[in-house]
């Protein structure tokens, strides 16, 4: 049955998926066949501040609202009819980081991002408290962390929350979170989908310890929900915060707000026990859902959950593609200064096809993208480094497939944990992000990274904002009727179109090599740290 887009949108049920990723925030909207109708994006990056990464609440409404207006204009000038109400909305955000406010809804801090590198005696006293990883971008981490540092904030705080989860809370004053987000505030309960009560008891004790007023952590955090909950209703207030026009109708059910791994996880197709997907984009992460308990305790992995509360093992690297989008920003101009006008597509497609080209370890060219510190090779400071040996094969193809293994090399080594070690089983792998958009190459660099077949999906491109819409949709279409997985097989991606790649021998023993050698050398990495920070 042919499904007429602009009767959807004038019914009032499309779904909107917004989605604030770490360099730009984007809208989408979808249709009940799960096509993208209308889009609209809003660039934006994070501020280096007073020794903080951090995003400034006023910057956030502009790009949320800059996006919705670009996507509902998208949708007057294609279907010719205004865009004045939506059936379910959902919100997703870069995972992790903490934003405190106090009784009155005053914000106490600024916003204080998973990109920050702030909180190791936090991160490391909570995981031996615990028996638990807690990784330094966790929530938790950074309010015990303020804690610790004695702040004058800390006292006053009573709610602290995700990017996702404040924004969702001011479009429908409800304080809740997807469970996927919030397993990245604070530990989970596979079991009973709430925050582990013995941690949380834990944790009091430690507030108490401190002689904090605060007497339980819960009641700070916000409540965790699964996939398919109504998590209230744009208000009012939220249409208009929402719609700077005043045309949008409030009263749209909201989805849980999740991260951006749970809208990774969705948007692959990445949600049952075997499978695993990986998102590139500023950072990057893999996420295997589990069948069982992990072994042991790894710092570098962490234990977070499907938007259904699912055990999922995650490896997060800080770095991914930033360093090589500069090198590409050079070429661009370089490619202006002779008169070639490339669009950004056309560009990243000459260059990474030329590393096509390029010798299996790249030559003895190494890159560290580290625009800023990377837990996983305990690098501190981000330093982005290129180096090579005299003898080097300084080429071009060498140059740029560096760059490809360079965006992924944090990853391999913390997934190297669970393949080598854990021994953690796959049936699948798929990969989604932006520099995936050139067809194959990088695709080919992560399998022979990983050693294991990497699948990019038809809307790979799409991202987070598609996979939040859809969790959005699954609370207006199939709320209590189906399992998320179910939903996703039978539904979202029936007939979904797919690549998959598989490792070469040849790529596989090219990357091992590149790796020994990127490993041996981060100590020119960490001394380039002694380097400081220029200011202009």
């Amino acid at each position: 049955m042919t499904i007429d887009p602009t009767q959807e949108i004038q019914a009032g049920k499309a779904t909107l998926g917004i989605e604030l990723g770490s360099t730009n925030i984007k809208a989408v909207l979808i249709g009940s066949d799960f096509s993208t109708l209308a889009s609209g994006s809003f660039g934006w990056e994070n501020q280096f501040i007073d020794g903080n990464w951090t995003y400034a609440l006023e910057q956030v409404w502009t790009g949320i609202q800059s996006s919705y207006t670009a996507l509902k204009q998208q949708v007057q000038s294609r279907y010719g009819v205004a865009l004045t109400q939506v059936g379910a909305i959902g919100i997703s955000a870069m995972m992790h980081g903490y934003l405190a406010f106090d009784q009155a809804g005053k914000q106490l801090v600024s916003f204080r991002t998973w990109r920050n590198n702030t909180t190791a005696p936090a991160a490391d006293a909570l995981t031996a408290a615990f028996g638990f990883n807690i990784p330094q971008r966790w929530s938790i981490a950074h309010f015990y962390q303020a804690i610790l540092n004695q702040e004058p904030h800390v006292p006053a705080v009573d709610y602290f929350t995700t990017l996702a989860g404040y924004v969702h809370w001011q479009l429908s004053g409800e304080k809740v979170i997807g469970i996927g987000d919030a397993s990245g505030m604070f530990p989970i309960d596979s079991q009973t989908k709430q925050f582990d009560t013995q941690m949380l008891a834990t944790f009091d004790n430690l507030m108490q310890q401190h002689g904090l007023p605060q007497a339980h952590v819960a009641v700070l955090m916000p409540q965790p929900l699964v996939a398919g909950s109504a998590a209230g209703h744009l208000t009012a207030a939220g249409a208009k915060l929402l719609d700077v026009s005043g045309t949008l109708a409030a009263g749209a059910v909201m989805a849980p707000p999740e991260g951006d791994a749970g809208t990774g996880m969705t948007g692959t197709n990445a949600v049952r026990p075997r499978t695993g997907n990986i998102s590139a984009g500023t950072s990057a992460f893999s996420m295997v859902v589990l069948e069982q308990p992990l072994k042991a305790v790894y710092r570098d992995i962490d234990l977070v959950t499907t938007p259904e509360g699912a055990a999922v093992a995650m490896v997060h690297a800080n770095n991914c593609t930033s360093d090589i989008n500069a090198w590409v920003g050079l070429f661009k101009q370089f490619a202006e200064l002779i008169g070639a006008d490339l669009k950004p597509d056309e560009l990243y497609a000459q260059l990474f096809n030329a590393s096509a080209n390029s010798d299996a370890d790249a030559g003895g060219l190494l890159n560290y993208a580290y625009l800023s510190g990377e837990n996983l090779t305990q690098v501190e400071a981000g330093r982005p480094l290129f180096v090579r040996t005299p003898n080097s094969h300084f080429t071009l193809a060498n140059f740029i497939k560096s760059q490809l293994y360079s965006a992924f090399a944090p990853l391999k080594i913390g997934n190297d944990i669970l393949a080598k070690k854990e021994h953690i089983p796959t049936d699948k792998m798929i990969a989604q992000g932006g520099i995936f958009r050139t067809p194959k190459i990088a695709q080919q660099v992560l399998a022979d990274a990983l050693n294991t077949p990497i699948t990019v999906t038809a809307n790979a491109g799409e991202g987070g904002p598609w996979g939040m819409a859809v969790l959005a949709a699954y609370v207006q279409d199939a709320r209590g009727t189906n399992e998320l997985a179910d939903y996703l097989d039978q539904q979202v991606f029936a007939s979904g179109e797919s690549t998959t790649i598989a490792p070469t021998p040849a790529g596989v023993a090219g990357y091992d090599a590149y790796i020994r050698d990127y490993q041996a050398g981060l100590s020119a990495e960490l001394a380039a740290q002694a380097i400081a920070d220029h200011q202009g």
